[in-house]
């Protein structure tokens, strides 16, 4: 059976923030990012260079980890937690990502400071079925 559009660019940018993030494979990345990314984030410099830059600064215990993901036509939204990134508090993030031609091509994203289980008024964990380690 063959995967959906979805499923391959589910796929796509599950690889990119991988092998970006965590394996930190600059080169490889460069296959998954277009050169002409369009960056609309509030915290990333413009372009590919931008994010890519944004990354090298970050220390080695940086980590992403991906919980859910949805795709239509050429769009993936994957809510995430980066952590281990020089903050007092992890982000949970949801990253909107625009493909084309297999790769990425634009994003946009919300950012949360992750909240521990005494802040939560609702009782949930923002990200996954656990609360971050308490300090």
């Amino acid at each position: 059976m063959n995967p959906t559009k979805q499923e391959t660019n589910k796929a796509l940018v599950l690889a990119a923030f991988d092998t970006l993030f965590n394996k930190r494979d600059y080169p490889a990345a460069e296959r998954f990012w277009s050169p002409n990314y369009l960056q609309h984030s509030a915290h990333i410099n413009h372009g590919r260079e931008g994010l890519f830059e944004l990354v090298k600064g970050m220390p080695s215990t940086l980590k992403y980890e991906p919980g859910m993901v949805v795709a239509e036509n050429d769009l993936v939204i994957v809510h995430g937690r980066f952590s281990g990134f020089g903050q007092p508090v992890n982000w949970i993030a949801a990253d909107i990502l625009r493909i084309d031609d297999d790769l990425l091509v634009e994003h946009w994203d919300i950012i949360q400071d992750e909240s521990t289980r005494a802040q939560s008024k609702s009782g949930l964990p923002m990200f996954g079925d656990k609360f971050p380690t308490e300090p």
